[in-house]
C-alpha cells in the first residue's frame, strides 16, 4: 500500500480495532507477547494512529516513540496526544531509511511493517534499523499475515477482513489485497511474506533465533460469539506473530 493510501485512511484507522479480528485475537494477542512494559521504553514502528503507542503508555511504559511512514497518520496521532495527552511522541520516517534517533529502547514492536518492504533487501534494511536501535538483548515483537494463509480455505470475511491474492508476486512473496469491512470499507495490498524470508531477514540484521508464536482468540471473543464462530479463524489463522532478540 502506498503512502498515499494511508494517508487516505487517517482516522478510520481506529476502526480496525473494533472488527473481530482485531478485538478479540490480534490486540489481546500481540499485548500478551510483548508483556510487561512498565518502565520500559518502546519503540513502535509502524504506529498508524497511536492505538498501541498509547495502550503501551496506559500499561506504564516509561517512554513510547511510535513512527510511521505516514504523515496523515502521525497526524492523527498527535491530535489524539493533544486531546488525552500521555505523553507519546510521534515521527514520521521510513524505518528502511530510518535516520539515527540518538538512543536505544529496550522494546521494539511491528504490527504490519515487514510486509511492506518491496523486497528482501528492503526488509532486512528495516530490521537492521530496528535492531540498531535496540539496546543489547532488548525485544522485537512483530504481528504479521500467517505466510501459510491459504486464500482458498476458510475466510476471515465473517470476522470483518477479506484476504484476496492479486496475482502478483513480489520478492517477498505473493501480494494481497486486504479489505477491512468497515462503512466504507477500506481496502489496502501489502505482501504476504514467506516464513523464511523473516527469518533470513532478522537473523542478518543481527537478532537471535526468532520464535512464531500463533495468534488466539481471547476468553472474551469466546463469550461474546461462541466457540463455533470462530472455527474458521482457527482452521485458517490470517495473522502471527513473531519475537526475537537484539
Amino acid at each position: 500500500m502506498s503512502v498515499q493510501q494511508y494517508d487516505e485512511i487517517g482516522e478510520a484507522f481506529e476502526g480496525f480495532k473494533d472488527l473481530p479480528l482485531a478485538q478479540y485475537a490480534e490486540v489481546p494477542g500481540f499485548l500478551a507477547l510483548v508483556g510487561d512494559v512498565r518502565g520500559r521504553s518502546v519503540l513502535d514502528l509502524a504506529s498508524g494512529t497511536g492505538f498501541y503507542s498509547r495502550e503501551f503508555r496506559r500499561r506504564g511504559a516509561a517512554e513510547v516513540l511510535g513512527i510511521d511512514i505516514s504523515g496523515e497518520m502521525v497526524a492523527a496521532a498527535r491530535e489524539r496526544e493533544e486531546r488525552e495527552p500521555l505523553g507519546v511522541r510521534y515521527e514520521v520516517a521510513d524505518v528502511s531509511a530510518l535516520r539515527p534517533l540518538g538512543r536505544r529502547f529496550d522494546i521494539a514492536t511491528a504490527v504490519q511493517l515487514l510486509n511492506y518492504a518491496q523486497d528482501i533487501a528492503a526488509m532486512e534494511r528495516m530490521c537492521r534499523a530496528v535492531h540498531r536501535h535496540l539496546k543489547p538483548g532488548g525485544a522485537f515483537f512483530v504481528l504479521a499475515q500467517t505466510p501459510e494463509f491459504r486464500f482458498d480455505g476458510p475466510s476471515p470475511e465473517k470476522y470483518g477482513f477479506r484476504c484476496e491474492p492479486t496475482g502478483e508476486v513480489t520478492g517477498t512473496g505473493p501480494r494481497v489485497r486486504v479489505t477491512a469491512l468497515l462503512d466504507p470499507p477500506v481496502e489496502f495490498v501489502t505482501a504476504c511474506p514467506r516464513r523464511e524470508v523473516y527469518e533470513q531477514c532478522l537473523r542478518a540484521a543481527g537478532f537471535g533465533e526468532p520464535e512464531w508464536v500463533p495468534v488466539t482468540v481471547s476468553e472474551a471473543g469466546v463469550r461474546a460469539f461462541g466457540a463455533d464462530f470462530w472455527a474458521d479463524f482457527h482452521a485458517n489463522p490470517p495473522l502471527v506473530m513473531l519475537r526475537c532478540r537484539a
